[in-house]
């Protein structure tokens, strides 16, 4: 389907600075549609983006009372062409975002590709039931130049969000269902495809729209976030985020620093390379009790903070080309490099977190890079170790750095006398 913009001009262009107030209210509505369909005059008061729509869909000739709804693809013709699509990864942020409210209001979610095929339609059994009855169904292409006026054939066709209520609608059996959908463009501009909301009264609500329009948005960062983490990649370029010691994420334009709650997010999604749900997320942060909404919400913080750092939805997942300093620490400790491990360990584990899994990993990490270090014959791997915040207090450390260090020399002698201070002490 060509995206063609409305141009405004005749009615329209004067309908943008109408002296008559648009009225939206159902009769008002269908005494204008009546008019129109009667004698193609546009009445004043009509809202300037559904007259538009109205006269392309009389242009393209389409019937009011039995608008075109093709199908086109057998059920496993969508099911491979959806899975392939782009927007397919997104799905989950969808549901996580939008699905759960909408059911809750009784709307249907509809993600359409830039065609105007519906490819995923969910929410709401009733409202469903009400949708199927007019072909809005998984499969179905709702194009202006087929249906005529609805929310996610006019946003495809103005490239813009849109809200059709009721009797605004061109075909007479959608005149039941308000809708309001956005286009969901990639990171080229290149429109994808469109979120579209549909039911009763809640979909004709201005929360809708706004709804439709922050969920589209938050698609956008993350689609920008995998396009970004993806030439990243192919070009050898990694985003960085530091947790030993004041969190951190460096991007191409500078350091950026990471709340206390959003770096245990990232500590806790690294540890986890499948990914960890809101439900699992609220667990790992808090000893107590969390919810999973407040834990969607910094999700949702940390996106806007830090877009290119977090995918998914369910679950969460750190961004491929993610790099942690405690991954380096562990790479070095795996290629037998203890002393280049201990140099890469700035410090604990975000120290003044108290989140049980963030506390775990601390631990794991401290004491995984203590056995090596007590385990090398290296005396300036452990003297390295003791300068440390962990290893300042390591007896064991220090004892051994006596043990392996030349009698005499500069390493035995700090070492004899940190213990000597020890031991006097413990007296």
């Amino acid at each position: 389907m060509g995206h063609r913009p409305a141009t405004p001009h005749g009615d329209l262009a004067r309908a943008l600075s109408p002296a008559v107030p648009v009225r939206r209210d159902r009769r008002s509505v269908r005494s204008a549609y009546d008019t129109f369909l009667d004698t193609g005059a546009l009445p004043a008061g009509l809202d300037p983006l559904v007259a538009a729509s109205w006269r392309r869909s009389r242009s393209c000739g389409v019937d009011p009372d039995t608008p075109r709804v093709t199908l086109g693809l057998a059920p496993d013709e969508l099911e491979a062409y959806r899975a392939a699509h782009p927007l397919a990864a997104l799905m989950p942020a969808v549901r996580d975002l939008v699905g759960e409210a909408a059911r809750d209001d009784g709307l249907v979610v509809a993600v359409s590709d830039d065609t105007g095929r519906l490819l995923w339609v969910e929410g709401d059994t009733r409202t469903r039931g009400t949708a199927e009855s007019v072909g809005f169904v998984a499969g179905a292409v709702w194009r202006e130049e087929d249906v005529g006026t609805n929310a996610p054939g006019t946003a495809l066709a103005t490239r813009r969000p849109v809200q059709v209520l009721g009797a605004e609608h061109f075909s007479r059996p959608v005149q039941r269902l308000n809708c309001a959908a956005a286009p969901i463009q990639g990171p080229g501009g290149r429109v994808l495809g469109v979120l579209d909301v549909t039911g009763g009264r809640a979909a004709g609500s201005h929360v809708a729209l706004s709804l439709v329009r922050a969920t589209v948005a938050s698609l956008e960062r993350e689609l920008a976030a995998r396009d970004g983490a993806a030439r990243a990649a192919a070009g050898g370029v990694r985003p960085t985020v530091r947790l030993l010691g004041s969190p951190a994420w460096q991007a191409a334009d500078g350091e950026h620093r990471l709340s206390g709650r959003h770096a245990e997010i990232l500590a806790l999604l690294g540890e986890h390379p499948r990914g960890l749900t809101a439900e699992e997320l609220a667990v790992l942060l808090h000893p107590g009790e969390l919810s999973e909404v407040t834990v969607r919400a910094e999700i949702s913080r940390l996106r806007r903070a830090a877009g290119s750092l977090v995918t998914g939805s369910r679950p969460y997942q750190l961004a491929p080309g993610v790099r942690r300093d405690v991954d380096v620490v562990r790479e070095r400790l795996a290629a037998g490099d203890v002393a280049a491990a201990v140099v890469a360990y700035t410090g604990p584990l975000l120290p003044r977190s108290f989140a049980p899994g963030v506390e775990r990993v601390r631990a794991e990490l401290s004491a995984e890079l203590r056995s090596a270090v007590l385990g090398t014959a290296d005396p300036a791997v452990l003297d390295a170790w003791t300068r440390t915040d962990d290893g300042a207090d390591d007896v064991e450390a220090w004892r051994a750095l006596v043990a392996r260090s030349e009698p005499g020399g500069p390493r035995w002698a700090r070492a004899r006398a940190h213990l000597a201070v020890v031991d006097a002490a413990l007296r």
